[in-house]
């Protein structure tokens, strides 16, 4: 009692103040897919479809180059070598990074991405001297190595159409470009390149095999150009056949001494002293390659680089694919994917915080095919994992175990009832697992399998026995009712269905369907979420519905309350996730959006243009709610970043108060209070126990999480003195209590 009086005089009731911080971005990218790669030193570089890696073969270790370490790019396309030893790495969006590894520093060159140019890869990059020469899909560009400044762009090479795509470009006394209507060769002695007059074009009528010319070299004293119906050498004046007998695609030549090394229809060929043998046959497409007597011949593939000495592919560990479509975290906090339908999908796959684990059919026979689109972590930590035809795949206690056709009565489609397309999941709170099966041709949508093993099956009576495909987004609501979405053509929109936990009963199944008619933004639903209030989020393409007081539709009277969320008015929405602070992170194509606990303010809008996201396209999102770190997938990667937004504790440990000392300068530095449970209560008192502030939360209602903040401000706004502070957290009956103490430094 005493303790509950001393609360109930020294303290306001109040809740948790979260200023948006977000903190500590990684990117997790698929590196297999290799576009090119150069030996260097003891090891090589490659340029991925995710960013970059270099391998030492001294101690197989990797360094790799992503957003996170400075690189604009992320689809990478070329690379080359400076005189320097600087790295250069092109992407396909235009942009050129340089990395260098004496001072582990990037530089953005964003000359070509900022510009009004529609196609801005770049195809190839070459040094020469202190030159860079960038051949793009308009053109070559001249870039100095050392200040980063472009010398000139040209985009009209003699007779061939203006901003052409240049395949590659090279300068061997002259420039070389290779398009795919020709080859243009700069006169010798012409200064201004920017007139097409300086340039020569030779063509299939000049004595090559093929318009279309792809990389040239110099191979001992002429100059030699692939093409993709075979070799023709450059004596200075005329062009004429060489190795007559490869007279198909040649992906790539490389010159090493007096020997020559040829791609050609994924077989790699070696020339010297006037012999054509065939060296190495690939089953997988070869890409480019590279050698060097220290590491032999390598071979970049959509596998990753092929040692064709071993024949193992090298990579660094990464997810199997650039391809997020479903995400979820486990009580581990492991993050599981899943990829998608085929034939994009490839399998699923795990991250527990260090390493990926890849499941597919390569690797995990029992997987029916790598079809799996959508993940679901139970309460019980059970990871679901539905396949577009081939029923569902289920993780638990590290046992896989398939449901299909063979071993339940889930009816697939009218047309083929073992083809069993699941796309939701979800628990009800007697902990019975609901399932989603899209094309029921037995007209039960709706599966339910009880902790006891045993199923049952149910139709939907608003759905009037239509054969309905395309249902998504399963979710439960607190009063066990289901929701999920129709994008199917005969009937889109969103039904609700709840089965009054009589399973064997249709007579008191209560179910309603839901669009435009009702208020709905749109009758295409992208996207569902229950919120911790119970609200039912509502995401399509032109906006987001809230769904609340659904508990009267289990009543024979309906007074659903549908609103709008007008900050998100018109956008599309892809993916909706509710974090412990009951606030929404929104995915949509403009970006990802975080909006407060009822929708009424937007808190934070992350684009590319303000954060590292590599596209604002985001396809999917997770969140990790015992440490706050968000996961976003797009399909350039896969992003996380930290943030407060934790599940509070069960019980009061010790308060973890962080900086300490904690220095106010006027910056926007702000004290952690951490280890809070649910609805915590704050204060901070000085040492003779008078009020300094209370911590106010965002509304009245607001959940709040295990962490608040302090900006070092009494109750009139002014910096406190420099001095110790309690720092008091509660409940609301008093009944638990701790404290800490803070040093404060006012400089």
């Amino acid at each position: 009692m005493k303790n509950r009086l001393f609360i109930s005089f020294l303290f306001i009731s109040l809740g948790l103040i979260y200023p948006q911080q977000v903190s500590n971005w990684k990117f997790y990218t698929d590196m297999k897919y290799v576009n090119d790669l150069k030996i260097s030193g003891e090891g090589f570089w490659s340029a991925t479809n995710g960013g970059a890696f270099y391998f030492n073969s001294m101690d197989s270790s990797f360094i790799t180059l992503r957003r996170e370490e400075g690189l604009q790019g992320v689809s990478l396309t070329s690379l080359c070598m400076d005189n320097s030893g600087k790295i250069w790495f092109g992407g396909s969006e235009g942009t050129i990074d340089v990395y260098n590894p004496a001072s582990n520093s990037v530089h953005n060159i964003l000359d070509i991405f900022n510009s009004d140019k529609t196609l801005k890869q770049v195809n190839s990059l070459s040094a020469s001297g202190d030159t860079i020469l960038a051949a793009t899909d308009f053109g070559i560009s001249l870039i100095n190595s050392e200040n980063y400044t472009f010398y000139d762009t040209f985009t009209k090479l003699g007779i061939l159409p203006s901003s052409l795509k240049i395949n590659s470009a090279a300068k061997f006394d002259v420039i070389y470009a290779c398009t795919d209507v020709g080859l243009a060769v700069q006169k010798k002695g012409s200064r201004n390149l920017s007139v097409p007059e300086s340039w020569d074009v030779f063509q299939i009528g000049s004595g090559l095999p093929s318009d279309r010319v792809l990389k040239t070299v110099k191979y001992q004293n002429f100059i030699l150009a692939s093409t993709d119906a075979g070799l023709s050498a450059f004596n200075g004046s005329a062009w004429s056949p060489f190795l007559p007998e490869l007279n198909s695609m040649i992906s790539d030549i490389e010159v090493s001494g007096d020997s020559l090394f040829i791609l050609s229809a994924d077989r790699i060929y070696l020339y010297t002293n006037s012999l054509l043998t065939e060296i190495y046959s690939s089953a997988v497409n070869l890409i480019s390659i590279e050698f060097a007597s220290r590491m032999g011949m390598l071979a970049a593939t959509g596998n990753g680089v092929l040692r064709t000495s071993s024949g193992d592919y090298i990579y660094p560990n990464s997810p199997q694919a650039n391809k997020f479509f479903s995400l979820a975290v486990d009580n581990e906090s492991n993050l599981w994917v899943a990829s998608g339908q085929d034939p994009q999908g490839v399998g699923f796959f795990m991250y527990n915080g260090e390493l990926w684990t890849n499941y597919n059919t390569a690797n995990t026979p029992k997987l029916p095919t790598n079809s799996y689109f959508a993940a679901y972590v139970a309460p019980d930590n059970t990871k679901y994992f539905g396949n577009w035809g081939r029923g569902f795949a289920r993780m638990k206690n590290n046992q896989l175990d398939i449901f299909d056709a063979g071993n339940t009565d889930i009816i697939g489609q009218d047309v083929d009832p073992e083809y069993i397309v699941i796309s939701g999941f979800a628990a009800d709170s007697r902990n019975n697992l609901w399932i989603l099966n899209s094309f029921a041709g037995s007209r039960q949508s709706l599966s339910m399998l009880t902790p006891d093993s045993l199923w049952y099956h149910f139709s939907v009576p608003a759905a009037q026995n239509i054969y309905l495909g395309r249902m998504h987004f399963l979710v439960i609501d607190q009063y066990d009712t289901k929701w999920y979405c129709s994008q199917d053509i005969l009937k889109q929109g969103l039904f609700y269905f709840n089965e009054n936990k009589t399973y064997d009963d249709p007579s008191d199944d209560k179910s309603g369907f839901l669009n435009k008619t009702n208020n709905l933004v749109d009758n295409l639903i992208t996207a569902i979420a229950v919120d911790l209030r119970g609200d039912i989020w509502v995401g399509t393409g032109l906006g987001l519905n809230i769904i609340s007081n659904q508990e009267s539709i289990l009543t024979s009277t309906s007074n659903l309350s549908i609103t709008e969320v007008f900050s998100l008015r018109q956008q599309s929405i892809n993916c909706i996730a509710v974090d412990p602070l009951n606030q929404k992170w929104i995915g949509t194509n403009q970006g990802l959006q975080v909006l407060n606990s009822d929708g009424s303010q937007l808190i934070a809008s992350y684009t590319t243009k303000n954060s590292p996201l590599p596209t604002n396209e985001i396809k999917s999102i997770a969140i990790d709610r015992k440490t706050g770190r968000i996961y976003v997938g797009t399909d350039l990667g896969l992003v996380s970043f930290d943030t407060p937004s934790i599940e509070p504790k069960e019980s009061y440990s010790e308060l973890l108060l962080y900086p300490n000392p904690f220095v106010l300068n006027g910056g926007d530095t702000q004290l952690k209070i951490g280890n809070l449970i649910k609805d915590s209560e704050v204060k901070v008192l000085t040492l003779t126990g008078k009020l300094v502030k209370y911590l106010e939360s965002e509304t009245e209602a607001s959940p709040g999480g295990d962490i608040a903040f302090w900006d070092g401000t009494d109750t009139q706004g002014n910096f406190v003195s420099s001095g110790i502070y309690f720092i008091v957290a509660f409940d609301k009956e008093g009944n638990n209590i701790v404290t800490g103490k803070v040093a404060v430094i006012k400089e």
